[in-house]
């Protein structure tokens, strides 16, 4: 396993292909979002999705958080105030209500995601209302049939709750952890003692969560590789089905709690990329899968079988096994993709709450696709998940001539291939290997909204 670790990481081709892209949970991406698009427009695309037989994911967003964790870009509210969440859940509830009446109850929701902020804010009695409410206008599975998950702050969410939540539906479950050095930890606000969060990993494993989930997050303060590799050390042991590691991207113009952390203790760019090196080694070593990205994932979980099948999918959350799904995104700046629509939420509280009390759905903004987005959009998930591109199945699936339509970007993606990145055999791309690790700016040869050193984004690697 260490070879592999050899072939992904090559600190020429780092070097080399070094520059700023998105991470692809859309295409277009949220930098295409616009206000022309209507509540109307949005209204419309869900009514003729009826039509299809797609069954739906249901995102909903839980905004609070207790303490800051300095780091963190989310949209969020920080409150100590419990009270906070009751008059968000009704309005929540209303939008729920409004949405189940647009889709046809013979819809199944296969996929239903809790995110946040941090949806365990919420009371008992509030999460179990909300559950009931999407149960009551949506036509959720039992007995496990669905892939039910839901993000949980360990500090918050002892044995009783984890039990409690999988007593109303959940059966996934993912938790952010960051890192275990205490010094870290006091560095980005999250003090979170290694023991709370076996208890909740041992609890959830214990009353039957199927899939566990746990984020790190490398580039934080006084990080370094052998302090970074103690923790990795000690997640291998505790053995969650799947790993998110993100790379720490610091902006403190666009998120100002970031200016708590002092750019002089992160680790320099050298020692970022070795943490990475590392982490890459390690976890491959373990037996994880390296699925692309930030994300990992044992071969028998859900997310490498996708992959190996190749129907792996991205959306807003990522990684996802359910491509054959519209999603609807509940709740404060949610994002929902609908055909070939993407609709996205207020994402201030008072404006939330003043359309949904004014009983209209709290759109903000979006985007309409053309057909030739759709066509870019398919190659782009095609590469960037299943690792591959056909160009006959393109030209099938689209009715065009896609070794023409794609001259240029195939001269592009084939110039990769000295580079080790891409292997083409007849009209089939296939990503190596190397080409996981530099996997956005494969998918950039296809974007056709980028711009020369687009810094909106964050750097590749």
């Amino acid at each position: 396993m260490g070879n592999m670790t050899q072939s992904i990481f090559n600190r020429e081709l780092i070097d080399k292909y070094d520059k700023a892209g998105p991470r692809y949970t859309s295409y277009p991406t949220a930098v295409q979002f616009t206000t022309e698009f209507t509540r109307e427009d949005y209204i419309q695309a869900a009514l003729a999705s009826n039509a299809s037989d797609r069954d739906l994911s249901l995102y909903f967003h839980m905004p609070f958080c207790d303490t800051i964790c300095f780091y963190c870009g989310c949209n969020k509210i920080i409150t100590k105030n419990r009270k906070r969440s009751l008059p968000y859940v009704e309005h929540l509830l209303k939008e729920i209500e409004m949405q189940g009446n647009l889709f046809d109850r013979q819809r199944k929701v296969k996929q239903l995601h809790w995110g946040g902020g941090t949806p365990t804010f919420l009371s008992r009695d509030e999460m179990l209302t909300v559950m009931d409410a999407t149960a009551k206008h949506f036509t959720l599975l039992d007995q496990d049939q669905g892939e039910y998950s839901i993000e949980v702050d360990p500090r918050e969410a002892n044995a009783d709750t984890v039990r409690f939540l999988r007593s109303i539906g959940f059966n996934r479950l993912s938790m952010g952890v960051q890192d275990f050095n205490p010094k870290v930890q006091v560095a980005v606000n999250r003090i979170q003692p290694k023991e709370i969060t076996l208890e909740t990993l041992t609890a959830a494993r214990e009353c039957g969560f199927s899939s566990i989930s746990v984020d790190l997050i490398y580039g934080l303060p006084f990080q370094t590789v052998d302090t970074f590799n103690q923790t990795l050390e000690e997640m291998i042991e505790i053995s969650p089905d799947r790993l998110s590691v993100f790379n720490y991207a610091h902006m403190p113009h666009l998120f100002k709690t970031q200016k708590q952390m002092n750019a002089e203790d992160m680790p320099k760019p050298e020692e970022k990329l070795l943490i990475f090196k590392n982490i890459i080694e390690r976890l491959t070593d373990a037996g994880y899968v390296y699925i692309g990205m930030d994300h990992f994932a044992k071969p028998t979980d859900q997310l490498a079988i996708a992959q190996r099948e190749g129907n792996l999918y991205r959306n807003f959350q990522g990684y996802s096994t359910h491509s054959d799904c519209d999603l609807v995104g509940m709740g404060l700046s949610s994002i929902s993709q609908i055909g070939n629509i993407y609709a996205q939420n207020m994402k201030d509280m008072p404006d939330y709450e003043a359309v949904i009390n004014s009983e209209q759905l709290p759109i903000w903004r979006g985007v309409t696709l053309t057909p030739e987005d759709e066509l870019r959009r398919y190659v782009i998930t095609e590469l960037m998940c299943n690792l591959k591109l056909d160009i006959n199945d393109v030209s099938r699936r689209f009715n065009i001539d896609a070794k023409e339509h794609f001259k240029i970007e195939l001269e592009d993606l084939r110039a990769m291939g000295p580079d080790g990145l891409i292997v083409v055999e007849g009209d089939t791309y296939y990503v190596q290997d190397r080409g996981r690790l530099l996997i956005r700016n494969i998918g950039m040869v296809f974007d056709a909204y980028l711009q020369k050193n687009d810094q909106r984004f964050s750097r590749v690697i």
